[in-house]
C-alpha cells in the first residue's frame, strides 16, 4: 500500500536531482549538427584524436562511420590507430587499473553518453556542449584543471591545444540569503593565454564534437525520424480512405 507513494515521492524528486546535476548552471543551447556530414566527420576524427585516448565507445565499429560519407580507406588513413581494423570496435589502449590510479576513476564508456546526460535541465547535447566548453584553470586540483559544471571533475581538460588556459572571474555581490552579508559571484571566463583556435572556432570544433557522439548514440536516429514521418503520412491516408469507405457502405442503410 505504501509503494505507490514512494513512488510518487522518487518522482517528485527527478527534476530537483535533473537540475542539481548542473549545479544550478543553465546549459548552453548544442547546434544542431544532425544533418551536417562534414560536421560529423569532423567530430569524428576530434572523438578519435582526443576522447579515444581514454575512453571507449565499445558499442561502436569504426566501419559504421561509412555512414557518415567516409570511405574505408579514409578510416583506415586518418581514423585508425596502429593495429586498429575497419571492422573493430573503438576502444582504448589504456588500461583500467591504471586510468584509476591517474584520475581516481575509469573513464566512462562514451558509446551512449550522449543519451545518458539528458535531463530536464536540457538534452545531453546540451550538457556536453556546456561541459566541454566550461574548464578552467584551478592549480588547487591534481590535474591542474577544473570545470564550473562539474566541480571537482577528474577528468583534464584534453581539449586545452586547442581552447587555450581560460580562469573564472568572479564580483562581489549581496547575498540572497544573509542580509548584510556579501559572496562572489561567477562573472565569467578570462583568457590566459591563446589556443589554436579562437573562441568562434573553438565552440564550432565542439559543435561538431558533441554532434558526433549524439549521432554515435543513435547512428539510426535520422532514419527513424525520416521513417516516423512516413508511416504517420501512411496512416492519415488510410484513414482518409477508410473513413470515405465506411461513409459509401452505410449511405443506403441511412
Amino acid at each position: 500500500m505504501n509503494f505507490p507513494k514512494r513512488l510518487l515521492a522518487i518522482l517528485a524528486l527527478l527534476p530537483g536531482l535533473a537540475l542539481a546535476n548542473e549545479g544550478g548552471i543553465t546549459l548552453d543551447k548544442a547546434p544542431d549538427r544532425s544533418n551536417n556530414l562534414a560536421a560529423l566527420q569532423h567530430g569524428a576524427k576530434l572523438f578519435v584524436n582526443y576522447c579515444l585516448n581514454c575512453h571507449n565507445a565499445s558499442s561502436m565499429r569504426y566501419n559504421r562511420l561509412k555512414d557518415l560519407g567516409l570511405s574505408e580507406e579514409q578510416i583506415k588513413a586518418n581514423l585508425l590507430f596502429t593495429g586498429d581494423k575497419v571492422g573493430e570496435m573503438m576502444t582504448t589502449t589504456m588500461n583500467p587499473k591504471d586510468a584509476k590510479a591517474w584520475f581516481g576513476v575509469v573513464p566512462p564508456d562514451l558509446s551512449v553518453i550522449q543519451r545518458a546526460k539528458a535531463s530536464g535541465a536540457g538534452s545531453g547535447s546540451d550538457y556536453l556542449y556546456t561541459y566541454l566548453r566550461s574548464f578552467y584553470k584551478d592549480d588547487t586540483r591534481p590535474t591542474g584543471w577544473n570545470n564550473r559544471l562539474v566541480e571537482n571533475v577528474a577528468m583534464p581538460h584534453v581539449l586545452w591545444e586547442l581552447q587555450g588556459v581560460q580562469q573564472i572571474t568572479t564580483e562581489e555581490v549581496a547575498d540572497p540569503h544573509e542580509h548584510g552579508k556579501m559572496t562572489h559571484q561567477f562573472a565569467g571566463y578570462k583568457q590566459v593565454s591563446a589556443g589554436k583556435l579562437d573562441k568562434l572556432e573553438y565552440d564550432t570544433a565542439v559543435a561538431d564534437l558533441v554532434g558526433y557522439m549524439e549521432w554515435m548514440a543513435e547512428p539510426a536516429a535520422q532514419t527513424r525520424k525520416k521513417l516516423g514521418v512516413a508511416v504517420v503520412l501512411f496512416m492519415t491516408l488510410f484513414a482518409l480512405l477508410a473513413w470515405r469507405l465506411n461513409a459509401s457502405f452505410w449511405k443506403e442503410v441511412k
